[in-house]
């Protein structure tokens, strides 16, 4: 049966208190119950003076309503104070009355250009967090999972500048390996080279000369920044989130941010394991890994080999004896390293032209086969077998419930699949934001799982 209102129930007067009107189970109740907050004053003491001026906003509460706004994936700071201005659970969270008014939107606006200039604030508040979650026994530090996905630059893909620059090209890499092995096999060392240098030409955006032009396989064209992420296997705590323009290897911040974990958490148990994508698989950083005795956990990249012929990974390599192996039993000998780093393996051409298996075996029209391998090939190798143990596939296969995982909340859920300022350092402060809302979210919810089972 059809029902009908029969008075106006908006000019009705109650009686009701703020409490009443936010539900137990509201996730800003399980923030309320388990984060704590006060430590903000203390971060921020020095920006506020204490005896003159106009009294400010509660600081807590310039917080809070940031928290809200990622939390809710809030697009900009009016529409924040728009919603807060009718939520009551907002207003609840903030110690707003329901009568009570609303900071300005302009107080945020200010407080960006006068108080909160750079991310230094920001990150220490993110590193606090991450102190509580840890202290809390939602941080365990052994496994560590790190990749990096592409933030949309607040910038558009049609004006920029093409403009001329030099890299640095670096001839001595690893010579003192290189001449090691050299020497071995009887060769004189290979003498010490300026680095030279590489003129290069690249795009730079005029709306925001921070991003960089970015091109990747099976990922979007245009100006990017890229968000560096390591988050512990536990709980999906965000360790470090670090910005970099659109152009920069995943490589390249990878070793120096586990460094900055390790510095700056007091984690339960030293790192140990280090897992990532095949972005990360390159000699340098396996070096770097294993002078810090962390394990990686790091998927080989894909070697392309010409159809129907085999690639060097058929071959066995003997390290006693110096040489490669083939299917059929026969030597690759050592012939040279060369200044890039790699030793030159060949086998005998009267061997391979009586072989049975030369036609997928030699590429082209060569009588004889070739396998280079570079000096810091073992690191490679132990790469490859840690992934073919049970543990190693068993924490690799994770990586879609962590690090994925907190990417794709972060774009769908957190407002961040571009950024909403320009400058790497605005883009910085809104990554920590982003990761403090994902932390803070996360702790609530799990130790208020653990408080109703307890």
């Amino acid at each position: 049966m059809m029902t009908r209102n029969s008075m106006n129930q908006q000019q009705k007067m109650e009686f009701v208190m703020l409490e009443q009107l936010v539900k137990p189970d509201h996730l800003l109740r399980k923030i309320e119950r388990n984060i704590e907050f006060e430590f903000i004053y203390e971060v921020v003491h020095e920006l506020y003076s204490h005896e003159t001026g106009r009294p400010s906003v509660d600081p807590v509460i310039l917080f809070k309503m940031e928290l809200i706004q990622k939390l809710y994936g809030i697009r900009s700071i009016r529409r924040l104070v728009d919603d807060i201005h009718h939520n009551m659970a907002f207003r609840w969270f903030l110690g707003y009355g329901i009568t009570d008014s609303i900071p300005d939107h302009s107080v945020f606006s200010q407080n960006k250009i006068r108080r909160y200039k750079d991310s230094s604030k920001y990150k220490e508040i993110f590193e606090i967090i991450v102190a509580q979650a840890i202290e809390k026994d939602l941080v365990k530090g052994k496994i560590v999972y790190t990749d990096s996905t592409h933030i949309r630059a607040n910038a558009s893909n049609s004006k920029f500048e093409s403009e001329e620059f030099e890299i640095e090209v670096q001839k001595n890499t690893h010579l003192d390996r290189i001449n090691s092995v050299r020497e071995r096999h009887g060769q004189n060392p290979l003498k010490e080279k300026e680095n030279g240098t590489k003129d290069k030409r690249k795009k730079v955006s005029t709306t925001d000369p921070d991003c960089a032009f970015m091109r990747r396989d099976r990922k979007p064209t245009g100006f990017y920044y890229l968000d560096h992420v390591t988050v512990d296997s536990s709980y999906n705590i965000i360790l470090d989130a670090f910005i970099t323009p659109g152009n920069v290897h995943d490589a390249i911040p990878y070793v120096s941010r586990l460094d900055y974990i390790n510095k700056t958490h007091d984690l339960p148990k030293p790192l140990k394991y280090a897992c990532a994508d095949a972005g990360y698989f390159n000699n340098n950083v396996l070096l770097a890994l294993k002078e810090r005795n962390l394990k990686p956990i790091i998927c080989p990249t894909k070697f392309q080999k010409k159809p129907g012929k085999d690639s060097k990974y058929w071959f066995a390599y003997d390290l006693i004896e110096d040489v490669y192996i083939c299917r059929e039993g026969h030597l690759l000998e050592y012939k040279t390293t060369k200044r890039d780093g790699y030793s030159e393996y060949v086998s005998e051409e009267e061997v391979c032209d009586r072989c049975s298996k030369k036609g997928q075996c030699l590429l082209g029209k060569n009588k004889i086969r070739t396998i280079r391998r570079h000096v810091l090939e073992e690191y490679k190798d132990e790469a490859r077998a840690a992934l073919k143990e049970d543990k190693g596939k068993n924490l690799y296969d994770r990586r879609k419930e962590t690090v994925e995982r907190v990417f794709a909340d972060a774009k769908e859920l957190h407002g961040f699949r571009y950024a909403h300022f320009r400058g790497l350092e605005k883009v910085q402060t809104e990554a920590y934001l982003v990761a403090i809302a994902q932390n803070i979210k996360k702790m609530a919810i799990v130790l208020d799982a653990k408080h109703l089972t307890d």
